[in-house]
C-alpha cells in the first residue's frame, strides 16, 4: 500500500490528545493503518517518498505470472471531521504493477468528490533492475486534477548481495515544469558473510540552486548468534564549515528464538558540549503461540509531559497489542496505549487510546471494522471513530501470527 510504511508508524507513535482526537484507523489489505487528520494533506504527499523505501522486489512480478488485481474501499468517519473515502486498486500483469489510491471527501451535494490521487507504476526491467514512478495529484480551485509531485526510483541488485538505489523527487515550479527537489543515493555492500553496510546520501538544493549533500547515513548490520542481529546507524550533518559532524547514532539489537522476538533500540545525540548521550530507548517484544500474537512496546525518553528534565530516561508510553485468528479465518485485534498524565506526572501511566476491530472474509471479499476510543475531558474512553473497509481481496485476511521474517542480510 502507498501509505503503509508511513501510517503504520503513526499507529504506535507518540500522540498528544489534541491530535489524536482526529486520528482514524483503517484496515487496508489486512494491514492496520492510522491517519492523522490534521496532518492528512502533508502525509499523503510525503508518503510518495516514504513508500518508495519499501523493498520493490515484492511489488514486481515474473512475466509468466497470471494477472492479479483487487480493489479496497475504506470509509473513514471521525468525530468532528468530514467523512472521507479512500479507494485503492492494484493491478499486476507480467513485469508491470500499477497501484492507484484515490482520496475523496464528502461534498456539499452528498457525493464523494476527488481530493488527492497517488498513482504508482513499478516495472521489473530485468532480473536485476526495478524502476518505479510515483505521481501525486491534487485538485485546484476549479476541481481540475493537478500534478503535485513525481518520485522516480531505480533499484539495482548486484552479484554478491549488494544493491543500489537512486531516488529523485521533483515538484512542478510556477510554470508547471518539474524541478528536482531531493535526490537520495543508497549503496548496500556485503562486507562479509555476516556484515552488511548501507551508505545513504540525501541531496537538497543548495544556495546556487544545484543539489548538494545535506545528510549522510552509514548503517552496519551484523548477524551474530542464531536469531541475533545488531545494527548501528550513524547520521552525519554538515556543520556549516564544509565538515560533517555526528548528528545521531541509533543502535538496535534484535533477538529471536522460537515464537519470541525482542528488539531494543537506543538513540544518542550530542549534548551542548558535543558529547554523545542517550536521549531515548525503545524495547519491544513479540510472542506468538496457539494462533495468537501478543506484542508490547515501551518507550523511554528524557522528556516527560508535565515534568522538568532531570537527565534520566523515563517511561513515556506502554503499548500492548493482541492479534488472533478467528474460526472463520478472519482476524481480531486490540491495542491499548498508556501515557503519562501531564497533570499528575508522578502517577502511573493511564490508558489514553484503545483501538479494536477485526477482519472477516466473505463471498464478495474481506470486510473490516476498526473502532478508536480516546480519553475525554472526563477521564472516560469515548468512541472517536468507527471505520469500515470493503476489499475484493480475500487474501487480505491471511494474516501472519508468527513474528515476521527478518530481512535477509
Amino acid at each position: 500500500m502507498f501509505l503503509k510504511t508511513l501510517l503504520v508508524s503513526f499507529a504506535f507513535g507518540p500522540m498528544d490528545r489534541s491530535r489524536s482526537q482526529r486520528d482514524n484507523r483503517s484496515v487496508t489489505n489486512g494491514r492496520v493503518c492510522k491517519l492523522s487528520w490534521c496532518c492528512f494533506p502533508l502525509l499523503v504527499v510525503s508518503a510518495v517518498y516514504l513508500s518508495s523505501l519499501q523493498p520493490l522486489s515484492a511489488q514486481s512480478s515474473d512475466s509468466s505470472s497470471p494477472p492479479q488485481s483487487w480493489t479496497d474501499t475504506t470509509d473513514l468517519h471521525a468525530d468532528g471531521a468530514n467523512p472521507t473515502r479512500i479507494v485503492e486498486s492494484h493491478t499486476q500483469s507480467g513485469n508491470r504493477t500499477v497501484d492507484h489510491q484515490s482520496t475523496r471527501r464528502l461534498g456539499a451535494d452528498g457525493n464523494y468528490e476527488p481530493y488527492q490521487d497517488i498513482e504508482k507504476e513499478t516495472v521489473k526491467v530485468d532480473a536485476n533492475t526495478v524502476r518505479t514512478v510515483t505521481r501525486t495529484f491534487g485538485r485546484d480551485a476549479d476541481g481540475a486534477k493537478t500534478l503535485l509531485q513525481v518520485t522516480e526510483e531505480e533499484q539495482r541488485t548486484r552479484a554478491g548481495g549488494g544493491s543500489s538505489i537512486v531516488r529523485s523527487t521533483s515538484n512542478p515550479d510556477a510554470d508547471g515544469n518539474l524541478q528536482v527537489v531531493q535526490r537520495e543515493i543508497q549503496e548496500t555492500t556485503k562486507l562479509s558473510k555476516t556484515v552488511e553496510e548501507t551508505k545513504t546520501t540525501v541531496m537538497l538544493p543548495g544556495p546556487d540552486g544545484g543539489l548538494a549533500p545535506a545528510m549522510m547515513t552509514r548503517e552496519v548490520s551484523t548477524q551474530g548468534a542464531p536469531g541475533t542481529v545488531d545494527s548501528q546507524k550513524t547520521t552525519l550533518l554538515p556543520d556549516g564549515n564544509g565538515n560533517w559532524k555526528v548528528g545521531e547514532i541509533k543502535e538496535t539489537k534484535t533477538q529471536e528464538q522460537g515464537g519470541n522476538r525482542t528488539t531494543e533500540e537506543k538513540v544518542s545525540r550530542p549534548d551542548a558540549d558535543g558529547k554523545l548521550s542517550e536521549i531515548s530507548r525503545k524495547v519491544s517484544n513479540e510472542n506468538a503461540s496457539g494462533g495468537e500474537k501478543k506484542s508490547t512496546e515501551d518507550d523511554y525518553s528524557l522528556d516527560v509531559p508535565g515534568s522538568a528534565e532531570d537527565g534520566g530516561l523515563h517511561l513515556v508510553k506502554h503499548a500492548t497489542t493482541t492479534q488472533s485468528t478467528t474460526a472463520t479465518g478472519g482476524q481480531s485485534n486490540i491495542t491499548q496505549i498508556a501515557q503519562p498524565n501531564a497533570a499528575d506526572p508522578g502517577a502511573s501511566l493511564q490508558v489514553t487510546i484503545v483501538t479494536s476491530g477485526g477482519i472477516r472474509p466473505g463471498p464478495s471479499g474481506a470486510r473490516s471494522t476498526e473502532t478508536l476510543q480516546q480519553l475525554d475531558a472526563n477521564g472516560d474512553l469515548s468512541v472517536v471513530s468507527v471505520d469500515t473497509t470493503q476489499s475484493s481481496n480475500n487474501h487480505a485476511v491471511q494474516v501472519q501470527i508468527a513474528p515476521a521474517e527478518k530481512s535477509k542480510q
